[in-house]
C-alpha cells in the first residue's frame, strides 16, 4: 500500500514540477528542461528529480543552478497545489540518456509480457 502511495505522489510531483518549470519560472538561466523522473525516499523527506536537459553543457549546468536557486518558490507552488502534509526536500539531477532507455526496455519487455508494475 505505501509502495503505490509513493508512485502516486511521485507521479504527481512530477507533473506539476513539470508544469512550474516550463510555464511559470521565468528565470533566464532554466532553459530547455523537462521532469523525466521523481524518485521519492520511503519516508517522504526526499525527492530526486531527474531531468532530461537540453542545450550544450554550459546552458545544463545554468539550468541546474536556476532550478536550485528557485526551489522556495517550486516547493510553496507543489504544497499549494498537491495539498501534502510534509513537502519532501527536493534535488534535482540530470538523467542519463542510457539510464531512460534502459528504464524505457524493461517498461516495454513488461508490457509484451502483459506483468504490470509491481
Amino acid at each position: 500500500m505505501a509502495a503505490h502511495r509513493n508512485e502516486r505522489v511521485a507521479e504527481n510531483l512530477r507533473e506539476e514540477l513539470d508544469e512550474l518549470i516550463a510555464y511559470e519560472l521565468s528565470d533566464p538561466r532554466i532553459g530547455e528542461a523537462s521532469v523525466a523522473e521523481v524518485l521519492i525516499s520511503p519516508d517522504f523527506r526526499h525527492a530526486h528529480v531527474r531531468l532530461t536537459l537540453g542545450g550544450p553543457a554550459e546552458e545544463q549546468t545554468a539550468t541546474l543552478e536556476g532550478l536550485q536557486h528557485a526551489k522556495p518558490f517550486l516547493k510553496q507552488q507543489l504544497s499549494r497545489r498537491l495539498q501534502l502534509h510534509h513537502m519532501p526536500e527536493l534535488h534535482f539531477e540530470a538523467a542519463l540518456p542510457a539510464e531512460l532507455a534502459a528504464k524505457a526496455g524493461q517498461i516495454l519487455k513488461r508490457i509484451r509480457r502483459g506483468r504490470p508494475k509491481e
